[in-house]
């Protein structure tokens, strides 16, 4: 169902209801008399008063008209809001026009009688429209403070509310003051806003009072008997959301918060679904700015494949292409129960989009090239690879297999087969790669920029470091742990990674695939590295236990592949501007076809013989920025590269704030 027949269905659904149709035209009919009077003196003569009886219905026809025009009754009337007051500012405009267009055509016409004066046309339009949102100004009022009286859902006892104070007398505060109050079952009584910002102090945002700033919290939460603090600042920092949440333990009171504008704008949730602090939320990333006029371009009406869609990124960024009207998407995964999982979540929630649920392997020929020459994808997002950095030391062949081989073949079929776009998810464990997953994913792409020289397909590759939350990382281990009880397990207490969500990260991997020109590398800002052992502190206290005395923290020392600090760029690399300030393009040097052909059959070979230590030799080998641990000391290693290994140096600031 289109959006127009949306609003038709709830226009009729209102004309059900006769009382309110009626008091409408009740109202333009005693405005249209009204705005009369000051043009015959007040007393109406017997004329004026035939004449104006004979152009009633014809006003009343022209408003009422302009007022489904503008669908000025698809709007529930105990919920207008300020909003509204444009659609009938609008429906004024276009009625007031016509018939002040009407008044010059008829002037001269056999339909003179017809003819407004102009004072009685402006008159009527404020004195009518005025009227009508007045009413349902009243009719919120009226629900409101009936709800106010009740303060419970209908049929039940009334509802124990907890006294809140809200931090953040903003918008995103304001708004969910007037969700909360005009809800029924709502479970807070609101009794006050702190906010730092002091020329708000003693003001009031919906009838609620500022009563002072965030240093005020105990004294307001002991006079007040707070039993729950919510945060609902505007775009608040991670370091001011933890700065609240100390001073709440400190007094101590529970803290809650209200979902992120990037939660919002993308339809997840509403502001008045107050939720526990997250790990996330400390992150305090800013909302990501698409271009969404480049990404409708992009992917409306094209078949897009996602392979890895049953994995954190894969399933995300399937999420995030169903707002930009993709013919169909192609869902590749080998792992049955992920690609169910997926499939069952898309189906209920994106009901009207078509998704194609595909078991397979993307190292698998014959079935890969089965399903291009089936559905030709015209964009294609791989993201499906072997991520994690202890496995693929002791698996070293099956991620040359995945990560290398499987890209090389995915690219070329993309080739063959014509697609127009092909966007490999890469990462910063590439970057003087010192493991077998990272100099795999190194090798990956090269692999696409020289795929890049042989197609016509557009090939870019996307690098950016851990996101929160993936099946795997850190995150879901820690929270694990704390619900067991266990010490939380740090490798080394000077451990740093960057970090983003999985929703911002996928979203700017779609928009660097809409600004693609073919063989760029592009490096996402991931702002500033993280501590592990912060963040394992963080979740302690975000579980309302104290570090050390109710969850212990052990360091288990650094595993084999990984480093203490993880980069974005390789030393030499140009970073270029995009249109997009959270996308670079890292100009890296290209391989020639000869290179990338030898390093493919020098890989092929060893991962035929199940060779170890060739397979870590070919990879320091091609790579001079890598160095990867040869676990035979007879095998031939490598003179060291010129740099200093990466995990003597120290992390780097943000791409922004170099």
């Amino acid at each position: 169902m289109t959006k127009n027949d949306d609003q038709l269905s709830e226009t009729f659904w209102s004309l059900r209801r006769p009382s309110q149709f009626l008091a409408d035209v009740a109202i333009l009919c005693v405005a249209f008399f009204i705005a009369y009077l000051p043009a015959v003196n007040v007393q109406l003569g017997e004329f004026y008063l035939d004449t104006a009886l004979r152009q009633l219905p014809f006003v009343v026809l022209v408003q009422l008209s302009a007022l489904f025009m503008v669908g000025a009754y698809s709007i529930i009337w105990r919920y207008v809001s300020i909003e509204d007051i444009k659609v009938f500012l609008k429906a004024a405009a276009i009625s007031c026009i016509i018939l002040i267009i009407l008044r010059f055509v008829l002037v001269y016409s056999q339909f003179n009688l017809w003819k407004l004066p102009i004072s009685v046309i402006l008159i009527d339009t404020m004195m009518a429209f005025g009227g009508l949102l007045a009413l349902r100004i009243l009719r919120r009022f009226m629900y409101e403070l009936n709800e106010k009286n009740r303060g419970y859902p209908s049929g039940r006892r009334r509802l124990k509310r907890k006294p809140a104070l809200i931090v953040g007398a903003g918008r995103m505060g304001a708004t969910l003051v007037k969700e909360v109050v005009g809800r029924a079952d709502g479970e807070l009584e609101i009794r006050g806003f702190v906010d730092d910002d002091l020329r708000k102090k003693g003001g009031s945002v919906s009838g609620i009072k500022v009563l002072g700033s965030s240093g005020d919290l105990a004294r307001l939460v002991d006079d007040l008997s707070i039993e729950q603090v919510v945060i609902a600042m505007d775009q608040a920092q991670g370091k001011e959301i933890r700065r609240i949440i100390d001073l709440c333990t400190a007094i101590p009171v529970k803290a809650q918060i209200v979902p992120s504008l990037n939660e919002i704008a993308h339809g997840r949730v509403s502001v008045s679904r107050i939720r526990d602090v997250q790990i996330e939320d400390l992150l305090g990333r800013d909302p990501v700015q698409l271009d969404d006029g480049n990404l409708s371009e992009f992917l409306d009406d094209k078949t897009v494949m996602v392979t890895g869609a049953g994995g954190s990124i894969g399933s995300e960024l399937v999420r995030q292409i169903t707002n930009y009207s993709p013919r169909s998407i192609l869902l590749i995964e080998r792992a049955e129960f992920f690609l169910f999982q997926i499939g069952r979540e898309l189906t209920a929630e994106y009901p009207d989009a078509k998704f194609v649920p595909l078991i397979a392997d993307v190292g698998d020929e014959p079935r890969m090239r089965e399903i291009f020459s089936q559905y030709r994808p015209d964009v294609i997002f791989h993201a499906a690879a072997h991520k994690h950095v202890p496995l693929m030391e002791l698996n070293s062949a099956e991620a040359i297999k995945n990560n290398v081989f499987a890209t090389r073949l995915i690219g070329r079929l993309a080739g063959e087969y014509g697609s127009g776009d092909f966007v490999m998810i890469s990462t910063d464990k590439a970057v003087n790669p010192t493991s077998i997953m990272g100099a795999s994913k190194r090798i990956a792409e090269i692999v696409i920029q020289d795929l890049n020289r042989t197609y016509d397909t557009k090939y870019v590759a996307v690098r950016f470091g851990n996101v929160l939350g993936s099946a795997g990382s850190v995150v879901p281990i820690f929270r694990e742990q704390i619900e067991k009880g266990e010490p939380i397990t740090v490798t080394h207490k000077d451990m740093t990674r960057y970090f983003m969500t999985i929703p911002e990260a996928s979203q700017l991997v779609l928009q660097a695939g809409a600004l693609g020109e073919g063989g760029e590398i592009f490096i996402l800002d991931m702002g500033r590295p993280v501590k592990i052992l912060d963040l394992a502190q963080d979740m302690i206290r975000l579980s309302g236990l104290t570090p050390y005395e109710d969850i212990d923290i052990q360091f288990t020392g650094i595993r084999n592949g990984e480093k203490l600090f993880e980069e974005l760029e390789i030393t030499g690399e140009n970073l270029l501007k995009t249109r997009n300030p959270k996308i670079f393009i890292g100009k890296i040097g290209t391989y020639s076809k000869d290179q990338v052909e030898n390093m493919i059959g020098e890989f092929q070979s060893a991962v035929d013989a199940s060779d170890e230590g060739a397979i870590r030799h070919v990879f320091n080998s091609v790579l001079p920025e890598a160095t990867i641990t040869i676990n035979d000391e007879s095998a031939p290693r490598p003179a060291p590269a010129e740099e200093k290994p990466v995990t003597a140096r120290p992390p780097k600031l943000s791409l922004s704030e170099e």
